[in-house]
């Protein structure tokens, strides 16, 4: 037999061999090959998130207006109250029926450029019901300057009260009437005992007997005898009878009610004496004295009413001062620039007040002029009343400027009507090369407030808790009046808050 006769008649059977061979294989064999699965869903474990962190939450943070007077009076006039990085209203914030920022016990820290210049505690709230009222609410309380101490109170609880009698021992406290006297044992009669009638009695009546009540007046000093022809004892000569040291009850608190008169008491009735006179201060009214007053008086009582920023925040930052020392020299150059840019301010406004007006009559043409004139100086503005004030509000020794003032232009000559007056107010700083920057620029009259209203700087405070000062203006519109909070910026100022709600 040929061997390719052998090959060709075994090759089948040898693959069925192998085959089988195959299939009896171990399984782990087979575990080895890659098999097509679907994949199954398993729930995998969560891992656990991460804690992020809390926000800084801001406030509440509240802000007033402080009003002192001369006397040390102060009331507190709330603006803005600062709620998770957010200004309110702090006149109507929670107002149910007092607003949260003048409920009972809140302190705030009266500050001037930053510095701490006391402590004011609410004591009550004060509601005007008045129609267009420009602060309906106001609060009522104690104003204690720095490095002064409260007033100790002098007043002390009585040791016993009216009424009740304690001899100082161990046995309990038992209630009596003032009015009645207390009861006297008289030693035992003796012929003598007749002796101590008064003079003039004219009565042979025997004593009382032993443990009966002494015959001792009442407590309002009247007598009354035991029968209605025995004549009545005076009071002084009853009050020599009694023993010394047994004086009654009711003499005795009478004279502790004469010494504390104003002390409340609980009783029935009506009171048994009058209130005692009380030395009157001296009067300076004219009218009451027939005097002119002082005129130091008359001056503390016609000055105005001194407007203080506060802050009230338990949790907040402690007061910096904002305050900017200028060079030698260095605070009058800059008040001549800011000056001449708020003539240029003021001459552009009435320029263009000028050229919006409607004339009565057209001017009538003037002929024309055959020579070459130069153009005539523009006319300076006076100012008036300037308020010149400057701040480091970013603590970086970069000085931010406010300076208002009234102005008007000097009348042309011959004319009879009174020039118009402007109110003026500017915010600048310096630039990094010592130029003025103008932050803002305001100039109205009493007829546009609508359109630009008036600002009136109240201080430099730091409104939002941030380290950074913030300028606090009492502003007026066609409104009324009311406080607006600007922070400064490098170009401008940006407002954070308006009372009034003005855009």
């Amino acid at each position: 037999m040929s061997r390719e006769f052998l090959y060709r008649r075994l090759g089948s059977a040898v693959i069925v061999i192998l085959g089988f061979l195959a299939g009896m294989a171990p399984p782990s064999a087979a575990q080895d090959k890659p098999e097509l699965k679907r994949p199954q869903q398993t729930p995998q474990e969560k891992l656990p998130e991460e804690k992020k962190p809390k926000k800084n939450v801001k406030g509440p943070r509240a802000v007033g207006v402080l009003q002192l007077t001369n006397s040390g009076k102060a009331t507190l006039i709330p603006i803005a109250i600062l709620i998770d990085g957010k200004f309110y209203d702090a006149s109507v914030y929670k107002a149910d029926p007092v607003p949260m920022a003048l409920e009972s016990g809140t302190v705030y820290e009266a500050e001037q450029a930053g510095d701490s210049l006391g402590l004011f505690t609410i004591n009550g709230a004060l509601h005007s019901k008045t129609a267009g009222s420009p602060h309906p609410w106001v609060g009522a309380g104690s104003y204690l300057p720095r490095g002064t101490e409260a007033a100790k109170s002098t007043r002390k609880a009585e040791d016993v009260p009216v009424g009740l009698e304690n001899s100082g021992s161990d046995a309990p406290p038992r209630l009596s009437r003032g009015a009645k006297s207390k009861p006297v044992a008289t030693p035992s009669p003796t012929p003598a005992s007749s002796s101590s009638t008064p003079s003039g009695s004219g009565s042979s009546e025997k004593p009382a007997p032993s443990g009966s009540p002494a015959s001792s007046p009442p407590a309002n000093g009247s007598s009354t005898g035991a029968s209605s022809g025995q004549q009545q004892a005076p009071a002084s000569t009853a009050g020599q009878q009694s023993p010394s040291g047994q004086t009654s009850q009711g003499q005795a608190s009478q004279g502790q009610e004469a010494g504390n008169y104003y002390r409340p008491t609980l009783r029935r009735g009506k009171p048994t004496q009058s209130a005692p006179q009380e030395d009157e201060p001296a009067l300076t009214d004219k009218t009451k004295t027939g005097k002119p007053e002082s005129p130091a008086a008359a001056a503390l009582s016609t000055e105005p009413m001194q407007l203080v920023a506060a802050i009230s925040d338990a949790g907040g930052p402690d007061p910096r001062p904002y305050k900017f020392f200028w060079k030698t020299g260095e605070e009058e150059d800059r008040r001549n620039e800011i000056i001449a840019l708020a003539a240029s301010e003021v001459q552009a406004y009435a320029n263009a007040l000028a050229k919006n007006r409607i004339p009565a009559r057209p001017p009538a043409a003037k002929p024309a002029a055959t020579g070459h004139k130069s153009p005539a100086k523009p006319v300076q503005p006076v100012f008036e009343n300037i308020q010149f004030r400057t701040f480091d509000v970013w603590v970086n020794n970069q000085p931010v400027m406010i300076w208002s003032a009234e102005a008007h232009f000097p009348p042309a000559p011959g004319a009879t009507a009174a020039p118009e007056q402007y109110l003026i107010t500017l915010v600048a700083r310096t630039d990094i090369y010592g130029n003025l920057r103008k932050l803002y620029s305001g100039v109205t009259d009493k007829f546009h407030l609508d359109v630009t209203p008036r600002l009136e700087l109240i201080d430099a405070v730091d409104a939002d808790g941030d380290g950074r000062g913030e300028l606090l203006f009492r502003e007026t519109t066609e409104a009324g009046s009311g406080f607006v909070i600007y922070r400064p910026t490098g170009d401008k100022l940006w407002k954070m808050f308006d009372s009034l709600g003005q855009e």
